[in-house]
């Protein structure tokens, strides 16, 4: 991964990295809502880092799908977790608002092991994909 600011972009992978592992903890912990939200701020970050590495000063989004689409282009494994980046792009909220879900439900109560474990997926794959990249 060429240009850019690689000091801001190893940066950006570190926090992901550690995201990821909190994520996992919070699963194991029972806090399902909170590994999903963890996960998809693991997979955000790590594909910023993508984008902070080709040059990029400011990025404003949180969609991980949108950010997977800006990023391909750079590291071309991002192309196939399109379908996962939606997915985390759909707790980026509920699972941290209580708004965010109809009915009577808080997060905590809405999210399951098997919801975290498909973020955790999600993620992990995504970041597997970043880390490619990263060591070209």
């Amino acid at each position: 991964m060429p240009s850019g600011s690689s000091t801001e972009s190893d940066r950006w992978f570190r926090q992901a990295e550690r995201d990821i592992a909190a994520a996992a903890a919070s699963g194991e912990a029972g806090a399902y809502d909170w590994a999903c939200f963890q996960a998809q701020q693991a997979a955000e970050k790590a594909v910023k880092a993508v984008l902070f590495g080709r040059g990029y000063r400011k990025i404003l989004t949180h969609s991980v799908y949108e950010l997977v689409l800006e990023a391909a282009p750079h590291c071309s494994p991002l192309k196939s977790f399109t379908r996962e980046a939606k997915d985390l792009d759909s707790v980026y909220i509920t699972a941290r608002y209580p708004n965010g879900i109809s009915g009577s439900l808080i997060p905590a109560d809405y999210y399951t092991k098997e919801d975290a474990d498909t973020c955790l997926n999600s993620a992990g794959s995504i970041l597997g994909a970043v880390r490619h990249c990263m060591k070209r």
